[in-house]
């Protein structure tokens, strides 16, 4: 999907999760663009990549992802490989997973369900107190560990204004 395409097709539901949380719409839509690939890898309407931690519900699904570690042997479930990866001159460990994540039966489900996460958990505390400000959100969702990528933030950053650009 192209990043017009994409912006058309779910401006609204992240404009409606910032209405009701705060949370810029900009964010929101970066984070579904990087993390479903512009809307390419969004199985079951998952556009966030937000796990799902019992597995036995029948509200998730085993997928094949990308982690990152400093460590050699972090327990990961499901380990496929391992790669040894220079990041930013230090060594990291690229995994490649299966695990399970949620899966919705709507986008807009998809949309409000990765605002009400930020709301619950408390490790995204300091990023909710610059919610409306998206760069300075990537920065603090990526401290608290919302995805195990070295550069989340930057990538995060420059895809929003691809977003902005399409708007």
């Amino acid at each position: 999907m192209t990043p017009k395409l994409f912006v058309k097709s779910f401006l609204k539901d992240a404009q409606l999760c910032e209405k009701t949380t705060g949370i810029s719409a900009i964010a929101i839509l970066a984070q579904a663009a990087l993390e479903s690939g512009w809307g390419e890898f969004a199985p079951n309407n998952m556009f966030f990549g937000i796990k799902d931690t019992d597995g036995v519900n029948g509200n998730e699904q085993l997928l094949t992802t990308t982690e990152y570690s400093r460590s050699a042997n972090y327990p990961f479930p499901n380990i496929i490989s391992v790669t040894p990866v220079i990041r930013n001159g230090q060594k990291w460990f690229k995994y490649k997973i299966k695990d399970y994540f949620r899966k919705y039966n709507t986008p807009a489900e998809s949309f409000i369900d990765h605002s009400q996460f930020f709301l619950k958990n408390k490790r995204y505390a300091k990023a909710l107190l610059v919610k409306s400000d998206y760069n300075k959100f990537f920065d603090e969702i990526a401290k608290a560990g919302y995805a195990t990528a070295p550069n989340y933030a930057d990538f995060l950053k420059s895809i929003a204004k691809t977003i902005v650009k399409n708007i």
